[in-house]
């Protein structure tokens, strides 16, 4: 495989990860529908005003890639399993997810009993799409020229098998061991990005907080004594995700966000990307990685030495967990320290390559789960005026 261009635009240089505050109607109208107070047709004539709202308002602050907030889904992975053929949606007793995967082990902690998942108990197939009705959607309220700047964010075909691994995640009479279940939804996601693709999507976006869980040295201490192989695990994910992307359009940028949880404003692993970066930044198959940096939680920038000369880091230099506005001298200050850990690998990379291959974001979406974070409309605004103010001022653009 011939290695890829470097990709900057899209990303821009001020982005967002994907995942808005559900405006009040819309809220109100989630409650109503959980209740079943509220049709589908009825919730889906809100999300469209919704989506409207909120394209206007990245225009307004001066984000250039557009994304549609997610607002359709209830939480960011939604629309991936529910719709592939061979997976069945239903309430599994809590001990079939692994205790120490991070955002399971506060459900065994408050006692919960069972939690809503995913079983693969037939062939997977992609009988219908996950996302290219949204597309579309979206599509339909920006300019011909902007169609461009559209992102569609999807879940990682990793994310139901790292809670409950092989056995509890798919019938073995149906796929004898992980690369067959993988490949198959290999083929699925690249039919769906495919899609996306003929119909004008240009920048696709996968999330996949696993991915963190690997810098978790809480994690790894509880795989090995579960008798598992964390780096056999962390390669099999890396084919995983490789699978989805392989043969994609050269003018098709693919990228990675990870974060350590952003549920309702929590999070739920810490650890350095030093314990993979490497084999991460080298061996996965997508141009751009939107990095959690926020906190001391992910660690320095060193890692950041390993990043190939053909690929973009987005630093999520801007909490989505809490109101607090940041300043652009600390943005700026932390961008000059990135660039200083890149500059000290063995790329031979200069300053100047160095900013070129860094832009800023938030560290996650705003909304992982249409619950929200503790930050309001106008918190979320602010960040993300801040965020276009100092892209400005860094790279004056």
């Amino acid at each position: 495989m011939s290695p890829r261009s470097l990709h900057i635009h899209p990303p821009f240089r001020a982005e967002h990860i994907g995942s808005l505050i559900r405006p009040t109607a819309l809220y109100q109208g989630r409650l109503l529908f959980d209740a079943k107070q509220c049709s589908k047709e009825d919730l889906r004539e809100l999300e469209n005003e919704a989506i409207k709202a909120v394209v206007e308002m990245q225009r307004e602050v001066g984000i250039k890639s557009i994304t549609d907030g997610e607002l359709r889904r209830a939480i960011f992975f939604q629309g991936v399993f529910d719709n592939l053929e061979g997976f069945k949606g239903l309430n599994r007793p809590i001990e079939t997810c692994k205790r120490y995967i991070p955002h399971i082990a506060p459900h065994y902690e408050s006692g919960t009993k069972e939690i809503a998942t995913f079983f693969c108990d037939g062939k997977i197939k992609r009988t219908k799409p996950f996302y290219v009705e949204d597309f579309k959607y979206l599509k339909s309220l920006v300019a011909p020229e902007d169609v461009k700047n559209i992102k569609i964010a999807m879940g990682a075909p990793n994310w139901i098998h790292q809670r409950h691994l092989s056995k509890e995640t798919y019938d073995l009479s149906i796929y004898k061991n992980d690369d067959e279940f993988f490949d198959d939804l290999g083929v699925a996601y690249r039919a769906e990005i495919a899609e996306l693709y003929e119909n004008g999507c240009r920048h696709i976006q996968i999330d996949n907080p696993s991915f963190c869980f690997f810098c978790s040295e809480s994690m790894i201490t509880g795989m090995k004594n579960d008798g598992q192989d964390p780096e056999a695990l962390f390669d099999t994910y890396v084919r995983a995700m490789n699978l989805c992307t392989r043969g994609r359009p050269e003018d098709l940028t693919l990228s990675v966000h990870m974060c350590r949880g952003n549920n309702r404003g929590m999070h739920f692993a810490e650890g350095s990307y030093a314990q993979v970066a490497t084999k991460l930044f080298n061996s996965l198959d997508v141009d751009t990685f939107y990095l959690e940096y926020d906190t001391e939680r992910a660690g320095d920038f060193a890692p950041l030495a390993h990043l190939p000369l053909n690929k973009v880091a987005v630093l999520g230099l801007v909490t989505t967990k809490k109101p607090q506005l940041e300043s652009i001298d600390e943005i700026e200050t932390r961008v000059n320290e990135a660039v200083d850990a890149m500059c000290k690998g063995d790329q031979g990379r200069s300053r100047d390559q160095a900013l070129n291959q860094l832009c800023i974001s938030t560290q996650c979406g705003f909304a992982s789960a249409w619950q929200g974070n503790p930050v309001t409309e106008d918190d979320q605004r602010k960040k993300l005026q801040l965020l276009v103010a100092a892209a400005k001022r860094i790279w004056g653009e």
